[in-house]
């Protein structure tokens, strides 16, 4: 993209200010901002002016999972069917690693955050470990996806190489980078991070196969024989990854996407939980549980809309080719953006001063004929590390690996 066609996308969306430094950049900065404009799809920015009408529902209904005693019931049956599939080469796993530890204090990006007590522990140590348990079960390496974004790539794959890969094969570790959206203020207007750069931010946990095959990796994903993915985020230490019994009972089932859910704790706990929207599979986020939804009854009476996901999901890989072909629902957030001030100064503001654009797993599901809801014991499989301390923190995972046999 030359200067002239960056003017123009520019004012298309009235953000000439980006070209605000331009004539005091080098060379190599002016290029790098001109294929930062040219990467970047700007029209997400429209949808500020009508924000409201984004997030709305449609009927909401509840949709049974399958519980732990009915697991236990076919467990063998469903272990065999998910154990053949990993043989045969039909299961790979994706893992969403493009955020930074920032809630934990840590300017790396989360999966290398130390979780460990008398001997160091990452984050992704543990994963590739849960991972492995598999791997070594079956006899068989199983491809791992990861994705990464641009703030953290480069930290993310040499961390990777400088710990051998915890023991993983790296031939089966494939690392691609997720899209980019940019970031604006409540006018609509794209922060600049520096004289030379919009600010942006990762496109959502919904982004990730989109990125997977404009990065080239779907064509290796095909190459390989691979038929579904299991796609799980870094932060919970505790998942199983390539569960040879979530993924029979999703084949059996013949469901396009299964979904690891925990029983949730209380009512109001603030997790997603899974339900029919306009009777297809979708998920309802806990400030979207009305007091009716929140106290509704099953045929057993026991709470209507009980399981809470824990973003661990299993995709067909030729249902998420289907939907990729169509455009997924964008949502708005409001956010903390650091950003470069009309003084030159960078500032990171303490409270929420614009917007993030996102496109959300939620969305992928609903746009799926069908989803198997699958219940997991909580404290065996949901550790989640969202903050230091205090309710779903380092401590609490600490704590919940210990109760596993972990030694840290």
């Amino acid at each position: 993209m030359n200067l002239e066609q960056a003017r123009e996308k520019l004012a298309k969306y009235g953000q000439e200010h980006v070209l605000s430094y331009y004539d005091e950049l080098s060379e190599d900065k002016k290029k790098a901002l001109l294929d930062q404009i040219d990467s970047l799809d700007l029209s997400v920015l429209t949808l500020c002016d009508h924000r409201e009408q984004l997030a709305k529902k449609g009927e909401i209904t509840p949709l049974a999972a399958m519980q732990l005693d009915e697991i236990e019931k076919h467990r063998e049956e469903y272990e065999a069917i998910g154990t053949a599939a990993i043989k045969d080469g039909k299961i790979g796993a994706v893992l969403l690693a493009g955020g930074m530890g920032t809630r934990l204090g840590s300017d790396d990006p989360k999966g290398m955050y130390d979780i460990g007590i008398t001997k160091p522990m990452y984050i992704f140590e543990r994963l590739i470990h849960n991972l492995t348990e598999v791997v070594e079960k079956t006899g068989t390496y199983i491809s791992l996806f990861v994705m990464t974004s641009d703030k953290n790539h480069d930290k993310t794959t040499a961390f990777f190489k400088a710990n051998d890969y915890f023991g993983y094969d790296p031939s089966y570790v494939t690392f691609f980078k997720q899209e980019m959206a940019p970031a604006a203020d409540y006018n609509g207007k794209i922060y600049m991070e520096d004289k030379d750069k919009m600010s942006t931010s990762p496109n959502g946990n919904g982004g990730w196969f989109l990125s997977m095959e404009r990065s080239g990796v779907l064509d290796l994903i095909h190459k390989r024989g691979i038929e579904w993915l299991n796609v799980f985020a870094v932060d919970n230490v505790l998942q199983r990854i390539a569960d040879p019994v979530f993924i029979g009972a999703t084949l059996a089932k013949k469901c396009a996407v299964g979904s690891k859910v925990v029983k949730k704790a209380a009512p109001d706990e603030k997790v997603g939980v899974m339900c029919l929207e306009d009777g297809k599979p979708s998920i309802v986020e806990y400030y979207e549980l009305t007091d009716d939804l929140m106290n509704a009854k099953d045929q057993k009476g026991d709470p209507a809309y009980n399981f809470g996901v824990i973003l661990n999901y299993l995709f067909q890989v030729s249902g998420l080719e289907e939907i990729a072909k169509t455009s997924l629902p964008l949502h708005i957030v409001e956010k903390k953006i650091p950003y470069m001030d009309e003084q030159g100064n960078y500032i990171k503001p303490e409270e929420p001063n614009g917007y993030k654009f996102e496109s959300l797993v939620l969305d992928m599901i609903h746009m799926m004929d069908n989803c198997l809801p699958f219940e997991v014991v909580r404290e065996k499989e949901f550790a989640p590390i969202k903050n230091r301390t205090g309710k779903d923190s380092v401590e609490s995972a600490r704590e919940l690996l210990k109760q596993n046999g972990v030694c840290l």
